[in-house]
């Protein structure tokens, strides 16, 4: 097997692994069924990640890096304004919270349950590292002059509860927008962009100096 057959079995592997666990939850799903979806030997799971839960913490680690490595990017970027950085913040949590819909309900259910102490620790570790430099960009901007004093942990939670929302709560944004909840492709075309622009005037208006 070479170096790129043993990348793209091990990647099987994790995307089976997420839509399994978000339809099943990870109690529910075997390594059995995991590899049978994946169509891959069901060694291969000892093999590439040892067991089920340290598969679900590979999916965990993996779908949150390019978050870190974004926040990280604009912390560091000297030519973006802090109102440009703030509204890249908001068009990437939009996008990847509602094209990522599978992961994060697997986040949502590890987070209201005590199966693994391990799991929720990890989760919590890697959110306030995203919580940290997101406030990070917020203070840069009010060091500046640019933004206001707020409580930017309080304008991180409403920013991430109204996106997370959308997802919680679709059958009723369907209804009040007028779209068919079996058409998923339609409600990521009208939501994403609608909850961008709120998003950004919202924060706008919260951040701006009067």
């Amino acid at each position: 097997m070479t170096a790129q057959e043993k990348t793209d079995k091990r990647e099987q592997l994790i995307n089976a692994a997420e839509d399994l666990f978000a339809e099943k939850g990870f109690d529910g799903t075997s390594v059995r069924d995991i590899a049978q979806r994946a169509d891959v030997n069901l060694a291969m799971i000892s093999y590439y990640f040892g067991s089920k839960e340290k598969l679900l913490q590979v999916l965990i680690e993996q779908r949150f890096a390019s978050s870190l490595e974004l926040l990280d990017e604009l912390l560091r970027n000297t030519t973006m304004t802090p109102w440009e950085k703030i509204e890249r913040v908001i068009e990437y949590y939009v996008d990847k919270i509602l094209n990522g819909r599978k992961f994060h309900s697997i986040i949502n259910q590890e987070y209201n349950t005590d199966r693994s102490r391990e799991i929720i620790d990890l989760i919590t570790s890697i959110k306030m590292k995203n919580y940290h430099l997101i406030k990070q960009i917020i203070d840069d901007g009010y060091e500046k002059k640019v933004f206001r004093k707020i409580d930017p942990e309080l304008t991180m939670a409403s920013m991430m509860g109204t996106i997370n929302s959308t997802i919680n709560s679709k059958n009723v944004y369907c209804i009040l927008f007028r779209i068919d909840a079996t058409d998923e492709a339609e409600y990521l075309a009208r939501m994403k962009p609608r909850l961008k622009e709120h998003l950004k005037h919202m924060i706008r208006a919260h951040l701006t100096i009067e």
